[in-house]
């Protein structure tokens, strides 16, 4: 799974805003590897997607694409 199809046609936000911030949570838990990646047998896009769209990871556009997704604790 690449998207979470479902949550994706539900979604009435900004599509580009929600790909670019599963495209760089994905960069960020290749860049971490860490036990969640493990857990999810490596697949950092689905594990992104997920994680974007669950709310667990919140998002915003800036300038600085360094700071698009960041990890709710």
């Amino acid at each position: 799974m690449i998207f979470p199809l479902e949550e994706l046609i539900k979604y009435q936000g900004n599509i580009y805003e929600i790909t670019s911030a599963a495209s760089r949570r994905s960069y960020q838990l290749s860049r971490l590897d860490g036990p969640e990646v493990e857990e999810n047998d490596g697949k950092v896009v689905s594990l992104a997607a997920r994680q974007v769209f669950n709310g667990s990871v919140k998002f915003r556009l800036t300038e600085n694409t360094e700071n698009i997704a960041i990890p709710v604790h």
